[in-house]
């Protein structure tokens, strides 16, 4: 079996299997790299003022990681500048906070050249190349342009915009031409790979087969949905473990009866938490009956703490929440449990499964494996109710959530009171379905079935 060569833009050496804060990608890749062996190539997560040496290469188990340091520039520009102040706000139809310069361009060229060129030395005749996101989608391009004739796979882990929001970016068509340098490209939703295809057709005016097989660019590739997993059946386990631990029952006496509704996410724009305040709002505005009996705990860890846009959303943040509080808060009970801090994905399993209702409520989102994480931390006999923003990529799978829309404060508080008044029956029917998706289509099925994708790939077409 050839070697499978990972590379993302940040890379976690695996200190322990049960550390239990690993994120997707992490859990993703190793849950690959277990079962295949290989190289995990990207950036260290340093920074210097000097230009990056050679890639720092040691061995944990059957894994090879290659770690890549960035200079202060190459941050600025590739990271901070193009990837996250470019392409993640526009991928995420925020065009009002998108912001493009030709330097930051250059810089996410220039770091994508660097990485391809310290990989490219590691690569063996065999490998396959199976690269992640956002940060790097001119990857392939850059190895093809030094030689590299592997198979070589992309997968998007963020939504694909619509073709009139791509269109808004200035060089779209070379991101796009970057992209067809690969041989197989994996997004999370249809409705995503369907966004891709228009813009092939309609902007670059190549064909979309039946089979999802491209012809674009002088380039024959493949295009496919590989909704992402989790690792269900230890999620599950984790939440069963999580019961008795000291974090739950200090959460479970702090409650005293209470339902709780959580939510868990970064803070970033893109998770539609001012909204989602602004209906918690109106919950308790319009069920004066509920004020007293439900808890809402949002746990919300910094993101990207020095970019003014999300200095800006954990203002607006904490006042929406100084608000609901001041509002309808008594002397022995809270609204809102505002977390400005992050916890392990163990006692993260344990707190959902406490929670009454798993609030997921994004303004657009690729998955959100919270939402699945959710589901699967919940107890069988008397489950929780998911309320999940459509625009969510998880949205297609989980169809026993209540589907919401987050920019409708009312549809939100509507959905949030039928799922604390839920009967058991209906509660469990909802869950039960969800929860046998998640073990079917668990992130070890993602993995194999992207790397069987790519390794049928014929090797001529990598030329």
């Amino acid at each position: 079996m050839s070697r499978l060569i990972i590379v993302s833009n940040r890379v976690t050496p695996a200190k322990s299997s049960k550390s239990g804060g690993e994120g997707g990608l992490a859990v993703a890749v190793k849950a690959a790299m277990q079962e295949r062996g290989g190289v995990w190539f990207g950036w260290s997560g340093r920074v210097f003022d000097h230009e990056p040496g050679p890639p720092d290469i040691f061995d944990v188990g059957r894994v090879t990681y290659a770690l890549v340091d960035l200079s202060q520039r190459d941050h600025d520009e590739y990271y901070n500048g193009y990837a996250n102040s470019t392409l993640w706000p526009l991928f995420h139809y925020r065009l009002d906070l998108t912001e493009f310069t030709r330097r930051n361009l250059a810089g996410y060229q220039r770091v994508n050249h660097l990485f391809a060129s310290k990989l490219a030395p590691l690569l063996q005749p065999e490998d396959q190349v199976w690269v992640h996101d956002y940060h790097l989608i001119p990857m392939a391009e850059q190895l093809r342009a030094i030689g590299c004739q592997l198979r070589m796979g992309f997968f998007l882990h963020i939504p694909w915009p619509a073709l009139e929001i791509l269109l808004a970016l200035p060089n779209h068509r070379s991101i796009v031409r970057a992209l067809c340098a690969y041989d197989l490209i994996g997004f999370q939703t249809t409705r995503d790979l369907r966004a891709f295809w228009e813009y092939i057709e309609l902007e670059a005016g190549g064909d979309v087969h039946d089979d999802g097989t491209i012809n674009a660019y002088g380039r024959v590739l493949r295009t496919a949905a590989f909704p992402i997993g989790i690792d269900t059946d230890t999620v599950a386990a984790y939440a069963a473990e999580a019961e008795t631990s000291r974090q739950n029952r200090r959460l479970t006496e702090s409650l005293q009866g209470r339902k709780m509704v959580i939510g868990v996410d970064r803070l970033d724009y893109s998770k539609g938490l001012v909204a989602r305040m602004e209906a918690v709002d109106h919950l308790f505005k319009t069920n004066p009956d509920l004020r007293g009996r439900v808890t809402t705990l949002q746990i919300a860890p910094p993101s990207r703490a020095d970019v003014p846009e999300y200095i800006e959303i954990r203002q607006q943040l904490e006042t929406i929440v100084g608000h609901v509080n001041g509002a309808y808060a008594e002397f022995d009970w809270m609204p809102i449990r505002y977390l400005n801090k992050g916890f392990t994905r163990r006692t993260l399993a344990g707190f959902y499964r406490l929670s009454h209702v798993g609030l997921v409520t994004p303004l657009r989102d690729g998955m959100n494996l919270v939402a699945k994480e959710y589901v699967a931390a919940q107890k069988p006999e008397d489950p929780g109710v998911l309320v999940l923003s459509r625009f969510a990529g998880a949205a297609e799978e989980l169809t026993g959530a209540l589907i919401v829309n987050p920019y409708d404060v009312e549809n939100v508080a509507d959905a949030m009171r039928g799922a604390l008044i839920m009967p058991l029956a209906e509660r469990h029917e909802r869950w039960q379905a969800m929860f046998e998706w998640l073990q079917r289509y668990d992130v070890a099925a993602w993995q194999r079935s992207f790397t069987a994708a790519l390794e049928t790939v014929p090797i001529k077409s990598a030329a």
